[in-house]
C-alpha cells in the first residue's frame, strides 16, 4: 500500500469520466499522487466512480467493489470510497450489503471527500475552479460535459431518478474551460450531456446549444467539436445551421431514436411519433448534406410485437444510418415501464431481434464505408501499431465509431493528416497519405 497515493477507478460513461477527471485534479492539488484505472490498485484510498444505468453495469460496479474489499482485507490497499450513479440510487442497500466500504457518496456530493482529506500540499491553490480536470483521455482530445440530468422521463430510463432534473452549465464557464484546455493542447472536444437538446432552457429560457457551439468554434485552437446525446423531441434546429457553416464543427450528431413504431414510441413516452422522426431526419440531412448520424435502437420493449419490430427493421434499412448501436430492453427499478408494463417479452425473443437488427446494420455500415472509397478525408491520428497509423475522421467519435488505418505516414498521435480512402470493412476504413 502506497501512502499518499489514491487510485480512482471510473465505471460507465464519458459523463462519469469527466467527474473522475475533476476528482483527480482536486486530489493532485491537495498533494496526493494519483492514478486512474490502475491494473493493480495500491493506494491508501481507492475511489470507485460507479455506473447504475443498466443491470450489467450495476453488476460490474458491485463486482469491482467486492474485489476491492478483498484487497482491503489483505492489506494491499487502504480504504475504499464509492461515489457515482449506483450509490446515488441504492445508497442505503449498498451500505448494508458491503460494510467493507469506508465512505459512500452519491453523484453530486463527492466533493466532501476532498474537503475531509488532509492536505499534503502547503501551497494548495485557493482559486482552483470546480471544472478543472486531469485528463485521462489523450492530451489532444476530451469530453466536455455541458449539462447534467434530464427532464424527459422516458418510460424505460432511470437516468432522471439518478441525476435529477436537467441543469445546464453557464456558457461563459464552458468557454473558460475550453480556452484552458486548448492552452493545454486539446484540439478535439466531444460535447456531452444526458440531453443536449435541452441545453440552456433552464438557465436562459431558450435553447442555447447553437450559441454555445458557435462560440466554442470561435476559440483559436479548437479543431473539432462533436455533439453527443441529443434528444429527437424539441430538437434545436439552429444548431444544424452552425454545423453547416463552421468547418470545425463536425458534421456528426449522436441522437438516440430508440424505435419508429408509433405504439412503441408512445408506450416509451418519447414525445415524438414515427412520421415526426422521419421528418426530423430529413431536415437534418437537408441542412447538413454531409451529416453522418449515430443513433441507438431498443428491441423488446413491452408491446413490441412482430409487426412493430418489422417496422423498425424497415426503418433502419430505409434510413441507412452511418452509425447505429442497439440493445435489448432491460427492466429498471422504479421506472414507469417497470411499474406499469412489466417485462413480458421473452429474453430469447429479444436476443433474436437484436441479432437480426445488428446483422442488417452491419451490412448497411459496410455499404456506407464502401461509399467512402476514393474520397479524401482529414484524419486525426490516435495511435501507432507497427508501421500503421490509426485514427478517425470528423464522423467518428472515440471508442465507438470506425477507425482509419493509414499506411505510408510518419504522423504522431494528435496530428491531423489528409488521407485517401482505399478500402473498407463494416467498422474500419483503410487509406493512404495524400
Amino acid at each position: 500500500m502506497k501512502k499518499g497515493h489514491i487510485d480512482v477507478i471510473s465505471m460507465g460513461c464519458s459523463k462519469n469520466l469527466v467527474d473522475s477527471e475533476r476528482l483527480l485534479r482536486r486530489l493532485a492539488d491537495k498533494g496526493y499522487s494519483v492514478s486512474h484505472d490502475p491494473e493493480n490498485p495500491s493506494g491508501e484510498w481507492v475511489v470507485v466512480n460507479t455506473c447504475g444505468f443498466i443491470q450489467d453495469a450495476k453488476e460490474e460496479s458491485i463486482d469491482l467493489i467486492l474485489q476491492l474489499s478483498e484487497l482491503k482485507n489483505s492489506r494491499k490497499i487502504g480504504r475504499i470510497a464509492v461515489m457515482g450513479c449506483l450509490s446515488q440510487r441504492y445508497l442505503d442497500d449498498l451500505k448494508t450489503e458491503i460494510p467493507e466500504v469506508d465512505v459512500w457518496y452519491g453523484k453530486f456530493d463527492w466533493k466532501d471527500f476532498i474537503d475531509r482529506l488532509p492536505s499534503r500540499n502547503a501551497s494548495e491553490r485557493a482559486d482552483a475552479k470546480d471544472w478543472e480536470r486531469t485528463l485521462t483521455t489523450p492530451p489532444y482530445s476530451t469530453y466536455m460535459k455541458i449539462s447534467e440530468g434530464c427532464n424527459r422521463f422516458c418510460a424505460f430510463c432511470a437516468i432522471p431518478l439518478i441525476t435529477g432534473r436537467h441543469t445546464s452549465r453557464h456558457i461563459e464557464e464552458i468557454l473558460d474551460e475550453t480556452r484552458q484546455l486548448v492552452a493545454e493542447g486539446v484540439k478535439e472536444f466531444n460535447v456531452i450531456a444526458q440531453d443536449l437538446s435541452s441545453y440552456g432552457t433552464d438557465l436562459y429560457g431558450r435553447h442555447a446549444l447553437a450559441e454555445l457551439v458557435d462560440r466554442m468554434a470561435d476559440i483559436p485552437g479548437v479543431e473539432w467539436i462533436r455533439l453527443h446525446y441529443a434528444y429527437p423531441s424539441d430538437f434545436p434546429m439552429d444548431v444544424l445551421d452552425v454545423m453547416a457553416k463552421r468547418d470545425n464543427v463536425c458534421k456528426y450528431i449522436d441522437i438516440a431514436l430508440q424505435h419508429i413504431a408509433d405504439p412503441v414510441l408512445e408506450s416509451m413516452r418519447r414525445h415524438i411519433n414515427g412520421q415526426q422522426t422521419r421528418e426530423l431526419l430529413a431536415e437534418m440531412r437537408r441542412r447538413v448534406p454531409d451529416l453522418k448520424i449515430r443513433t441507438t435502437m431498443m428491441v423488446g420493449f413491452p408491446g413490441e410485437g412482430d409487426e412493430e419490430f418489422s417496422q423498425l427493421l424497415d426503418f433502419v434499412k430505409e434510413e441507412r444510418f452511418e452509425r447505429m448501436g442497439a440493445f435489448a430492453y432491460s427492466e429498471e427499478d422504479d421506472t414507469w415501464a417497470a411499474k406499469n408494463l412489466g417485462d413480458p417479452i421473452p429474453e430469447d425473443t429479444k436476443q433474436t431481434r437484436l441479432d437480426e437488427l445488428m446483422r442488417v446494420q452491419e451490412e448497411i455500415a459496410l455499404q456506407r464505408n464502401l461509399e467512402m472509397i476514393g474520397k479524401e478525408v482529414r484524419v486525426l491520428i490516435d495511435r501507432i501499431e507497427g508501421d500503421t497509423r490509426i485514427g478517425r475522421t470528423q464522423w467518428d467519435s472515440p471508442e465507438v465509431d470506425p477507425e482509419v488505418y493509414v499506411e505510408e505516414s510518419d504522423a504522431m498521435p494528435g496530428e491531423f493528416i489528409n488521407v485517401k480512402i482505399t478500402g473498407a470493412e463494416p467498422f474500419e476504413l483503410f487509406g493512404k497519405l495524400v
